[in-house]
């Protein structure tokens, strides 16, 4: 299904929540994921924030790659609710964030 694993975007889900003394440090590990993640984890946001259904995962990550007219990090990082948002996207997909992230700790 997705070639992003979740416990990336739970790191960067993580990250957000801490933007003031991690902006750098979450800009630098999402400029480090190649095209496919970075749109997956746009998809996931958008599918979190309800822009998106989950059936249409595929689509919104085609709709990711096609749009992506700025960095992908400047995107995310200008999104409000953006941790929350990438959770609820794991949880809507059948994912726990919750799970992931205690697996983390």
């Amino acid at each position: 299904m997705l070639e992003i694993s979740p416990t990336k975007v739970v790191q960067v889900a993580m990250m957000a929540r801490e933007l003031d003394r991690a902006e750098g440090e979450l800009r630098a590990f999402i400029d480090r994921m190649d095209e496919d993640e970075q749109a997956e984890l746009v998809a996931i946001m958008w599918i979190g924030r309800e822009s998106f259904f989950p059936d249409d995962l595929s689509e919104a990550i085609a709709t990711a790659k096609a749009e992506a007219s700025t960095p992908c990090a400047d995107y995310l990082i200008g999104t409000p609710h953006l941790a929350d948002h990438l959770e609820n996207g794991l949880d809507t997909l059948g994912v726990s964030a919750e799970d992931v992230e205690n697996d983390l700790m």
